[in-house]
C-alpha cells in the first residue's frame, strides 16, 4: 500500500508548485516509508510515498508507460488480486512487462483498456493516471471502497489525495466546516455520508467510482459497477459450495506477499476462517503463519457479557493459536496509553473516530509492524453475510432509520439551538436513509421482507462497512501495515447480495451459511461460537480519564467545542447514568464522551473554522 497526491491546473505551471506537492507528499510519508516520488509536467503534479510489498526493488512510482503515441503516469495505492490474469491478457495484446509489479498491471491496463480496465480489476485500489499528450487524468477507486481517495476541484484546479491531511496541505483549501459538515460531525459520526470530505469543498471518489478530469470537460465521475439484483437459482448445497470456493479463493489470492505477513485472529469465525485458510497454506511451504491479538487491560475483570457481547474473546484466540499453532503474538491495550492514543488516531483518521475501538487498533496496528508488513483481517463478513443483530432481530430491521445509529434525537439535544435549527432544516439523515433505499436494486417477484434484506445490505455495505474500512485503512497505514480483507472481495458481495435471507441464515444461526459452507476448516466450538463485536474496553478507568480530560478541555470558555454543544447536555453526558448509545453498542456513554473530547482537539489541531 502506499499514499497518492497530485494537484492538476490549466491556468498555472505546476512544475513551479514543487514545494507544495512535496508537503502534501510529507504528510502522507507514514502511509510509504520505503520510496518516495514527484512527477510534474506544465499541468500535472503527481505525488507518491510508497510501501513496498510486491517487487520492492522494481515497482517505484510514479511509473510511467508509452504506447501508440502516449505517455502514462500513475500513482497508485493497492492490491490487485488477479494481476497474473491480467498480465496474461495483456501479454496477449502485444504488451511486454519491465517488471513483477501490479502497479505495472493497472497501469498498461489503462493504456490498452482505457478506462474499462477497472471493471477487470478483482483488488483494492485507488489510484490516478495522468495522459501527458491529451492533458487527461483518470481517477478510480474500488468496487468496495476499501482504499480512500479525497479530491477538491475549483476553477483553478483538481487537488487529490489519499487522506484528507493530503489535500489540507495544500496552501489553497480552507480548512472549514459548514453546515453539510457539522452534521457529519454530529449527526452521522464516526460514519460520513458517501462521497463527503466533511471539510467544506472537500468531497470523496465513491466506492466503484472513476472519471476524467480535463480542461474540456471539467471533471465528470462515473459508477461502474454495483449490487444488482438476480434471481438465485442455486440449491443450498450448491450456495455452501460456491461460498466456500468464493472465501477460500479470496483469502488464496490475498496471500501474495514478497514481504512478511501474519493475520489477525480475534477468536471468532470471520479472523478464524481466514488464519486457517492462511496456515494451511504457509504449512505447504513449510512456514509457520503469525497470528495477532488485542485485548484491553483490565477487561479480565470488568468484561460484562451483554446481549451483543455474550462472551470476551482470550481463551477462544488461545484455542485457535493452539489448533493452527500459529506464531502468536499478543497486544494488551494500557488506559493510559489507550486515552493518550485518542488524539494520534484522531489525526490518523483526519477526523473524530470510534474512539477506544480506533485507538486500540493504531496501538495494535504499531505492534504487528514490528513482525509483518501486511496482514489479512476479518471485516466484511456481517455486512455481506448478514451477521449483525439489526439483521436478524425483526423488531430492529423493521425500524425506520440507520438501524446501528437510531441516536439522533439524541444528538440533537446535545446541540446549541441555533445549531439543532440549521441541521433541523436540512434533515440530512432522513434524506440519506431515503436515498439509499431509493437506490437498493430489487427484482418484482421479491417479497416485502427480501426487498428488507437487499435495503440493509445496501445500508450496510455503503455505510457502516465504510466506517469500518475508513477505520481500519487509517490506524493500519498510519503505520505503514498494509491490511487486507478478503471478505471484501466484490464477487462475495455480488454473488450474497442474491441468496435469499433463508439461506444465509442456516439453521437459526447468524451467518449460518457461512458456517455451513466452511465447515473442516475450524473446531465446532468456534465454527458456531456466537458472533462476538472487536473488543472495546470494559475498564471504568477509561470513562473517568476521558471525563477528566473534557473537563480540562472545556474548562476554556472559547474551547470550540462550546461552538455547536450546549453545557446542560454535555454535563449530562459526563456526569449522568443513562443509556447513551452514539453509534451502536460500539459507542456508550464513555466512547461518546471520547468522540467528543477528539472533537474539540480535532478542531484546534486542524485549525477548523465552522461557517454555518
Amino acid at each position: 500500500m502506499c499514499g497518492i497526491a497530485g494537484a492538476i491546473s490549466f491556468r498555472e505551471d505546476m512544475r513551479e508548485r514543487t514545494a507544495a506537492l512535496r508537503e502534501m507528499q510529507a504528510v502522507l510519508r507514514r502511509r510509504g516509508p520505503d520510496q518516495q516520488g514527484i512527477v510534474t509536467t506544465t499541468h500535472a503534479g503527481l505525488v507518491h510515498t510508497r510501501l513496498a510489498v510486491i517487487d520492492p526493488e522494481h515497482g517505484r512510482q510514479p511509473m510511467t508507460v508509452e504506447r501508440a503515441g502516449e505517455r502514462f503516469t500513475i500513482v497508485y495505492n493497492g492490491e490487485l488480486y488477479n494481476t497474473a490474469e491480467l498480465r496474461h491478457a495483456l501479454e496477449a495484446a502485444g504488451e511486454t512487462f519491465e517488471t513483477r509489479s501490479d502497479t505495472e498491471v493497472v497501469l498498461r491496463a489503462y493504456a490498452v483498456w482505457g478506462a474499462a480496465c477497472v471493471e477487470r480489476c478483482n483488488g483494492i485500489f485507488a489510484f490516478a493516471v495522468w495522459e501527458h499528450e491529451a492533458e487527461r487524468l483518470f481517477l478510480a477507486r474500488d468496487r468496495m471502497g476499501v482504499k480512500p481517495l479525497f479530491y477538491h476541484l475549483t476553477d483553478e484546479r483538481l487537488v487529490f489525495g489519499s487522506e484528507l491531511k493530503a489535500v489540507l496541505a495544500w496552501p489553497d483549501v480552507p480548512h472549514e466546516v459548514d453546515a453539510e459538515g457539522v452534521s457529519q460531525l454530529m449527526l452521522f459520526g464516526p460514519g460520513r455520508s458517501p462521497g463527503c470530505g466533511v471539510f467544506r469543498g472537500i468531497r470523496e471518489v465513491k466506492a466503484a467510482q472513476c472519471g476524467h478530469y480535463s480542461r474540456a470537460d471539467g471533471l465528470h465521475l462515473w459508477t461502474y459497477w454495483s449490487l444488482r439484483a438476480r434471481e438465485h437459482k442455486d440449491s443450498f448445497a450448491q450456495t455452501a459450495e460456491h461460498v466456500r470456493y468464493l472465501v477460500t479463493d479470496a483469502i488464496e489470492r490475498q496471500l501474495v506477499s514478497d514481504v512478511p505477513l501474519g493475520t489477525f485472529l480475534s477468536g471468532g469465525l470471520d479472523s478464524s476462517l481466514i488464519s486457517s485458510v492462511a496456515s494451511r497454506m504457509f504449512q505447504k511451504e513449510g512456514r509457520v503463519l503469525p497470528t495477532f491479538s488485542v485485548d484491553y487491560q483490565g477487561n479480565d475483570k470488568y468484561f460484562k457479557a451483554s446481549k451483543f457481547q455474550p462472551n470476551s474473546d482470550p481463551a477462544y484466540i488461545r484455542q485457535m493459536a493452539a489448533y493452527l499453532d500459529t506464531e502468536h503474538h499478543w497486544t494488551v491495550v494500557e488506559n493510559d496509553a489507550l486515552v493518550q492514543a485518542l488524539y494520534t488516531a484522531t489525526e490518523a483518521r483526519d477526523l473524530p473516530g470510534m474512539a477506544d475501538v480506533d485507538a486500540s487498533l493504531l496501538l495494535f496496528a504499531g505492534d504487528i509492524r514490528q513482525h509483518v508488513t501486511v496482514a489479512l483481517s476479518g471485516e466484511c463478513a456481517d455486512e455481506l453475510f448478514g451477521g449483525y443483530p439489526w439483521y436478524r432481530d425483526p423488531e430492529i430491521r423493521a425500524a425506520y432509520g440507520f438501524p446501528w445509529s437510531q441516536s439522533t434525537a439524541y444528538r440533537m439535544g446535545l446541540l446549541r439551538p441555533e445549531v439543532a435549527d440549521v441541521l433541523a432544516a436540512r434533515g440530512d439523515v432522513d434524506r440519506a436513509y431515503r436515498a439509499t433505499l431509493a437506490d437498493t436494486d430489487t427484482l418484482p417477484t421479491d417479497s416485502a421482507d427480501a426487498v428488507r434484506m437487499r435495503e440493509m445490505m445496501r445500508l450496510n455495505t455503503d455505510w457502516f462497512m465504510q466506517t469500518l474500512l475508513d477505520r481500519k485503512d487509517r490506524m493500519t497505514m498510519w503505520n505503514a501495515l498494509e491490511v487486507r480483507v478478503p471478505f471484501c472481495d466484490y464477487r462475495i458481495a455480488e454473488y450474497l447480495y442474491n441468496v435469499p435471507w433463508e439461506m444465509k441464515e442456516h439453521g437459526g444461526y447468524e451467518k449460518g451459511l457461512l458456517r455451513e459452507a466452511m465447515r473442516g476448516y475450524l473446531p465446532d466450538e468456534i465454527l458456531w461460537r456466537k458472533k462476538s463485536p472487536y473488543p472495546k474496553t470494559h475498564d471504568p478507568a477509561f470513562r473517568t480519564a476521558v471525563t477528566r480530560e473534557l473537563e480540562a478541555r472545556l474548562a476554556d470558555p472559547q474551547a470550540p467545542l462550546w461552538q455547536l454543544v450546549r453545557r446542560d447536555a454535555l454535563e449530562r453526558l459526563l456526569y449522568g447514568d443513562e443509556d447513551v448509545q452514539w453509534y451502536g453498542q460500539l459507542m456508550t456513554r464513555p466512547q461518546t464522551i471520547a468522540y467528543l473530547l477528539a472533537l474539540d482537539w480535532w478542531m484546534v489541531r486542524y485549525a477548523v473554522k465552522v461557517v454555518l
